[in-house]
């Protein structure tokens, strides 16, 4: 109960702000802020940074709380499930974008997935190296705030994206006794990498000769 109240809370402000006039006095505020004509593709890269990070410090050799194959498996399933959730709700609840683009606004996909991604990170080097922990969720703030920032999204939409992606990892971890199962456990030389984009999975495969 206790892992789930920070991503409880940011699911329920962000129901709680959903077409709120101080959603749209804050939409404005940052739009006058950046000025109207921003627009930035940044956020396409930054969502996938925690990604990154998870696996360049396995290359450096930072300590972490699971092997290579286990933080492979944990992050593939949470940014999987976090995909079918958030897409799942944007199917079914219709909130047009700031910039009127379209109505599949809540919550933001951006921010669910980089949010999903960077709790792995958290959950792999919480306990030896916090630094390093933290930098998964600070790339999924600039994220989001890069998502409102091109007017793609309100304040809410990317509240609730980021309790969804933080709550699916969460559980993934808890429950991740259940399907303990990992073929490379004495392989120090093989290393698996996913790849997502878009809808489509996938994975780099290598290996050290």
């Amino acid at each position: 109960m206790k892992k789930s109240i920070v991503p409880l809370s940011l699911i329920g402000t962000g129901i709680v702000l959903s077409d709120s006039g101080f959603e749209k006095s804050f939409n404005t505020t940052t739009r006058n802020w950046v000025g109207n004509d921003y627009g930035t593709n940044l956020d396409d890269y930054t969502r996938y940074a925690p990604v990154a990070t998870l696996y360049i410090a396995d290359l450096a050799g930072v300590k972490a709380e699971n092997h290579w194959f286990d933080q492979t498996k944990n992050l593939a399933i949470s940014m999987i499930l976090t995909d079918v959730f958030t897409r799942a709700i944007k199917k079914n609840v219709f909130k047009i974008r700031p910039d009127g683009s379209n109505a599949s606004a809540f919550p933001s996909g951006h921010t669910s997935i980089t949010f999903a991604s960077g709790a792995v990170v958290y959950e792999e080097f919480k306990n030896s190296n916090s630094i390093l922990a933290y930098s998964g969720y600070g790339f999924a703030t600039v994220t989001g705030g890069l998502r409102m920032a091109n007017n793609k999204h309100w304040l809410s939409d990317v509240l609730v994206g980021a309790g969804l992606g933080i709550m699916v990892t969460k559980l993934v971890y808890h429950f991740d006794y259940l399907f303990k199962w990992n073929p490379f456990i004495k392989s120090k030389d093989m290393s698996l990498v996913p790849r997502y984009s878009d809808g489509n999975v996938g994975l780099y495969f290598s290996k050290t000769f």
